[in-house]
């Protein structure tokens, strides 16, 4: 499994609408792109996906920016990720399929799809509301906070 730059942006684009907007308030890509530090020409193209993915909404005018479709608890990243990614939880193309049956069918069997199945049943769990939980956590070095 790999994630492409538009997956990872997106996800992270998401997680800070989720901690800043509410369903009805609106963010523009502008601001994302600043505060994310994301080309805001790049975060359009990510923008376009996720509308297509029926993800966010758009609103046009002086007003205007991205909003949440749906409330952060009902997204999740595998929503997202299927929104921006073409291929994250496909199986992967024969190895030595024509020469080794035998090798192919257990690295399928065996590795492969158990393997596959097990990413997408986290992405599949795991809310946009838990993540952008977690990233308010910060970095507290395990939860230890040192003064000096």
């Amino acid at each position: 499994m790999k994630i492409s730059s538009k997956g990872r942006y997106a996800l992270a684009a998401m997680i800070l609408m989720a901690q800043e907007t509410t369903q009805n308030e609106s963010i523009t890509v502008l601001e994302i792109s600043q505060k994310l530090g994301i080309s805001k020409i790049y975060l359009e193209q990510v923008f376009s996906l996720l509308r297509r993915g029926e993800l966010v909404t758009s609103t046009k005018g002086a007003q205007g920016g991205y909003s949440l479709e749906r409330s952060a608890m009902e997204i999740t990243a595998a929503d997202i990720l299927s929104a921006t990614e073409t291929s994250i939880f496909d199986v992967p193309e024969s190895t030595v399929k024509d020469t080794q049956p035998g090798i192919e069918r257990a690295l399928h069997k065996a590795l492969f799809v158990p393997a596959n199945n097990a990413f997408k049943e986290v992405f599949e769990r795991m809310p946009l509301s838990d993540l952008a939980e977690e990233a308010l956590k910060g970095d507290s070095l395990d939860g230890y906070i040192y003064y000096i």
